[in-house]
């Protein structure tokens, strides 16, 4: 890993589900409570805080100056933020989010900045709008630390975008217990990548969005009988602690309460013992024991879709809510990652089926998708 990265902490501040003073109002955010929880974060030896020029609607990077900037040195903290140029409707406005991103946050320089959400047809603004080029322009004049990316496709994605920009300092990819071997997010593999083009790792998503501090019975009594007085959550944190070639690994934090459970798992921290990782491989096959579809990301179907759906990343969605039983939380999943190529698009021509290895029915289950997400 990068020299300049060892000494970053492994609890990262994620602040895009802040607590609220009005549920209906992302804005609203609770600034005592917020500054309590950084308090507790820094405190806990934490020092870096994760943010975005979208995340409640701006107001995360106007609570973060000051809950964060106005109370505490420069020098005890640093701060990431990001650009989703694909949203952009041009490429001053892409271009544009950083001095806006500077100053609602009350900095001169960030200390690092991502292209947010790299991947698919998103790239092409990314390169439209002359964004790598930019960053590393804005790296030049001090106002940018270190520059990298995040995004959610699979490996031969991450390994196609870092080949092409080995300027990249960094990454943020999903990695938690439940998508190691997944065969569409392909965490291991993607972490087995970046470790190969000698680029390190944020993750994001080590809860997978908080199911993991909720499993089903069948998953969360395996964990509790092995470790009564242990929260879920750190099951999932402590996984992603001890992989290879990690900067940080980011806690996405709503409440008091939340900041304090994982300050106190951060500094208990221990690898796993034999035992509990034998516990945890019990908990995942419990949570993937149910009848998935068996859907290998081998993408055939996606190379005869007249329309574009977004197949094997729907059917991974369909076998998510299967394991997790939560279908209102792979909902808010859907509602992005099949933009662009939605179930209902589907025009049942068959032409996946007919692809398809696993011999699957993949017009019955996009149907499926459709009702249930849309």
């Amino acid at each position: 890993m990068r020299e300049e990265f060892e000494s970053t902490p492994k609890f990262g501040f994620g602040c895009m589900r802040l607590p609220l003073t009005d549920p209906e109002d992302q804005t609203s955010i609770d600034i005592e409570q917020f500054k309590q929880m950084v308090d507790t974060f820094i405190e806990a030896g934490g020092t870096y805080f994760d943010t975005a020029f979208v995340y409640h609607q701006g107001a995360s990077e106007t609570a973060l100056k000051q809950a964060l900037v106005e109370r505490y040195p420069r020098d005890a903290y640093t701060v990431a933020t990001k650009c989703l140029a694909w949203a952009a409707e041009s490429e001053e406005e892409a271009k544009g989010n950083l001095a806006i991103s500077l100053e609602r946050l009350g900095l001169d320089y960030v200390d690092f900045y991502l292209l947010h959400n790299v991947g698919g047809t998103r790239t092409a603004k990314f390169d439209e709008y002359g964004m790598w080029e930019f960053a590393q322009e804005k790296k030049r004049e001090g106002l940018i630390k270190h520059v990298g990316f995040s995004m959610h496709d699979g490996a031969d994605a991450l390994d196609e975008l870092l080949t092409a920009h080995p300027e990249m300092e960094f990454v943020q990819l999903q990695v938690n217990y439940l998508d190691w071997d997944d065969p569409v997010v392909e965490a291991k593999r993607c972490m087995e990548v970046a470790e190969r083009h000698g680029v390190p790792v944020i993750i994001m998503e080590p809860v997978r969005g908080g199911r993991l501090a909720d499993l089903p019975e069948r998953a969360a009594r395996v964990l509790h009988d092995a470790a009564p007085d242990a929260g879920l959550a750190s099951w999932a944190y402590r996984f992603c602690w001890h992989l290879q070639n990690v900067v940080t690994v980011l806690a996405g934090m709503s409440t008091l309460e939340q900041a304090k459970e994982n300050a106190a798992s951060f500094k208990a921290d221990k690898p796993f013992t034999a035992e509990e990782q034998k516990a945890l491989d019990e908990a995942i096959a419990a949570l993937k024991s149910v009848p998935t579809v068996p859907c290998t990301n081998c993408r055939y179907c996606v190379k005869e879709c007249p329309q574009n759906v977004k197949i094997p990343e729907i059917l991974g969605l369909v076998n998510l809510e299967l394991m997790v039983e939560d279908r209102e939380f792979v909902k808010g999943l859907y509602s992005w990652q099949a933009a662009g190529g939605r179930a209902s698009e589907c025009i049942a021509c068959g032409a996946c089926e007919d692809m398809c290895p696993q011999s699957i029915d993949i017009i019955d289950q996009l149907a499926r998708a459709a009702e249930h997400y849309e």
